[in-house]
C-alpha cells in the first residue's frame, strides 16, 4: 500500500485499524528483511563516479563533468560548459565572495549568457584580473564579461584600466604606479575565489582581434620553452611549472603569488584542443575547481592520461 501504490501511512492505519507507530514499525521491519529494497538510479548526464575520480587525482575541492555529444564542436562546448559552470555559481556562492575573473575568455562569455540573476546577491565585487583594454571592436567583449557577471551576481564590477600586454617592462610599471590600477591590485590579495577560463598558447580569435595575444616571437619562445596553455597570462608547461622570462614583466595581470593564494580558483574549459593545457593547470595546482566535459575527464583521468592522449595546442581559452 505504501509502495506500490503511495498510500500515506495514516490513511493506511485508519484502513487496517492499526496504528500509525505500528505501520512505521512494519516499513522498517520491510527494510531491514529485505523485503524493500531500496535502488538509487543515476540520472542521464550525470557523472559523479567521474567527478570523484578527477577530483582524487588531481587534489581537486571540486569536479563538475558535462556531458557533450562532440568534443571537437566548440560552440557546443562553450554553451554546455558556460550552462554548467552557472548551474555550480548559483549553488556554491553565499554572498561575501570577491570574485577574480579573467578576461578575453570565450567560455566565461558563454557563462555570463548562461546564467541567471540571482535573487540574492551572490558576491560583493568582481575584480578583471588581467589587462581589459584591446581594440575597440572586441574591448566592450571583455568589458562585459565582467560588468555581466558581476550585474548577474548582484556584485561591484572593478576594471583593470590597461592592455594585457605591454611592449615593454617599463612601460607596465609605470602603468602599475597609476592611482587606478593600484587600487585593482590591492584588490587582488582580497579575493575568495577566481573563475578563469584556461587557454591554449595559441590566441583564440577573440584574443587575437583584442590586439592582447602573445606576439610571434613571444609565441615561439614559449614553444621552446616547453609551454602548452596559460591562465590570465602566465603561462605553464605540461607538469604546470610556471614560464617566466621577458614576457611576464610585460603582462599586466594578478601575480601568480596572489592568483595561488585565492581559496578557490574555478577553471572552465573543455573540448579536445584544450586537454593538454587542462591537464597542465592540473598538475601545477593553478585551479583546484574545474568544470570539464566528459571526454577530457575521461581521457584526464585515463591510466597513463599524459601519454595516451597527444594534442596539437589549442585555438580557444
Amino acid at each position: 500500500m505504501y509502495h506500490e501504490r503511495g498510500i500515506r501511512q495514516a490513511d493506511i492505519a485508519t484502513a487496517l485499524n492499526i496504528s500509525q507507530a505500528k505501520v512505521s514499525r512494519l516499513l522498517k521491519r520491510a527494510a531491514a528483511q529485505g523485503i524493500v529494497r531500496t535502488t538509487v538510479m543515476v540520472s542521464p548526464g550525470l557523472y559523479s563516479d567521474l567527478e570523484e575520480q578527477l577530483e582524487a587525482k588531481f587534489g581537486l575541492l571540486e569536479a563538475v563533468v558535462v556531458d557533450i555529444e562532440n568534443d571537437d564542436d566548440e560552440l557546443a562546448v562553450h554553451s554546455a560548459l558556460g550552462a554548467a559552470a552557472g548551474s555550480y555559481l548559483e549553488a556554491t556562492l553565499g554572498g561575501g565572495d570577491r570574485i577574480g575573473i579573467s578576461s578575453w575568455s570565450q567560455t566565461l562569455l558563454a557563462l555570463v549568457d548562461r546564467m541567471r540573476p540571482f535573487t540574492v546577491g551572490g558576491a560583493a565585487e568582481v575584480v578583471q584580473l588581467l589587462g581589459g583594454i584591446g581594440t575597440p571592436e572586441v574591448q566592450n567583449q571583455a568589458q562585459r564579461l565582467a560588468g555581466e557577471f558581476a550585474r548577474m551576481l548582484g556584485a561591484k564590477p572593478v576594471y583593470v584600466p590597461a592592455p594585457g600586454v605591454v611592449a615593454d617592462r617599463a612601460t607596465r610599471d609605470s602603468l602599475l604606479q597609476d592611482v587606478a590600477l593600484t587600487e585593482v591590485t590591492r584588490r587582488w590579495s582580497e579575493l575568495t575565489m577566481a573563475v578563469v577560463g584556461i587557454g591554449s598558447i595559441e590566441p583564440s580569435d577573440l584574443l587575437a582581434e583584442s590586439g592582447n595575444a602573445f606576439s610571434p616571437q613571444d609565441l615561439e619562445r614559449l614553444l621552446a620553452a616547453g609551454a602548452v596553455g596559460d591562465i590570465c597570462h602566465h603561462v605553464f608547461t605540461a607538469d604546470g611549472t610556471s614560464v617566466t622570462g621577458d614576457l611576464a614583466s610585460r603582462t599586466i595581470s594578478i601575480p601568480v603569488e596572489n592568483f595561488l593564494s585565492i581559496p578557490r580558483r574555478m577553471g572552465v574549459a573543455g573540448g579536445r584542443r584544450k586537454r593538454e593545457p587542462i591537464r597542465g593547470a592540473l598538475a601545477g595546482g593553478w585551479v583546484n575547481v574545474l568544470v570539464t566535459d566528459i571526454h577530457t575527464a575521461e581521457a584526464l583521468v585515463a591510466p597513463d592520461s599524459s601519454a595516451a592522449d597527444p594534442l596539437p595546442v589549442g585555438l580557444t581559452p
